[in-house]
């Protein structure tokens, strides 16, 4: 019977799923998991811009913790979950990423990032939160140093939760969405603890982006370059860790 079927049995399909021809269904992934992480980002404000009323701190802070939490569970095990540029390439700077997957992850993301702020905008006419990114607070180099340091933690938090070292299976997904809504919970009211360049670009796509958007951008990869360095002091080079690279692929 087909309940019945063994794990081994699964082997051959498994084999294939992971091959290289299969790449697109980990791109649809990240397209998928980028497009709601975007989403709940902007989607508070641009029903608040249109209703009236002000989202409260810990609603912005927990709608992009929360939907990361939520698509690292759901969608994982296909791609790793990555959801930020910053974060492919952070995988891939520890070599628990290959490079060659590098540029289609990021385009995806992108893609994803895009498509959410067409969506968001038209749900919601009128309303300019797709551009909410812009720090009204800081000063550009001010944005940047923040956003480079939310996105040191961040790195931090996701490959030491990937590692051998401090796995925690899926417990990985609290760990990251947790930081991501802690990080939100006291620096959202001046950068909106954006931590991801793709979020950032998505507004391209409507014709505008916030005047400091090459900070928004530039700081995530600073941050995930420092986090790969703490990583290697912490827990020496990457590459050796087998539970790490099948974290950062899907294969967990």
């Amino acid at each position: 019977m087909a309940g019945n079927r063994s794990v081994a049995s699964l082997a051959p399909w498994l084999e294939d799923f992971d091959a290289p021809g299969h790449q697109w269904r980990r791109l649809v992934a990240e397209v998928v998991g980028t497009f709601f992480l975007v989403a709940a980002g902007a989607g508070g404000e641009a029903v608040a811009a249109v209703v009236g009323g002000e989202p409260t701190r810990a609603a912005r802070a927990l709608a992009p913790g929360l939907t990361v939490m939520a698509f690292i569970l759901a969608t994982g095990a296909v791609s790793g979950a990555h959801f930020n540029p910053a974060v492919t390439v952070g995988f891939a700077w520890r070599h628990d990423f290959p490079w060659r997957r590098v540029p289609g992850y990021v385009l995806a993301q992108l893609a994803g990032a895009g498509l959410a702020c067409l969506v968001v905008h038209a749900a919601v006419p009128g309303a300019d939160a797709p551009l909410a990114v812009a720090s009204h607070h800081l000063a550009a180099a001010q944005t940047l140093g923040l956003e480079t340091v939310l996105t040191v933690g961040l790195v931090t938090v996701i490959l030491g939760t990937a590692s051998s070292a401090q796995n925690v299976g899926h417990l990985s997904a609290v760990a990251v969405g947790g930081y991501i809504a802690l990080a939100g919970l006291w620096s959202g009211p001046l950068t909106g603890a954006v931590m991801n360049p793709a979020r950032a670009l998505g507004s391209l796509v409507l014709g505008a982006a916030p005047p400091d958007l090459w900070a928004f951008v530039l700081a995530p990869f600073l941050g995930a370059a420092m986090a790969v360095g703490l990583a290697w002091v912490l827990r020496g080079p990457g590459g050796g860790d087998h539970t790490a690279r099948s974290a950062a692929e899907g294969r967990t």
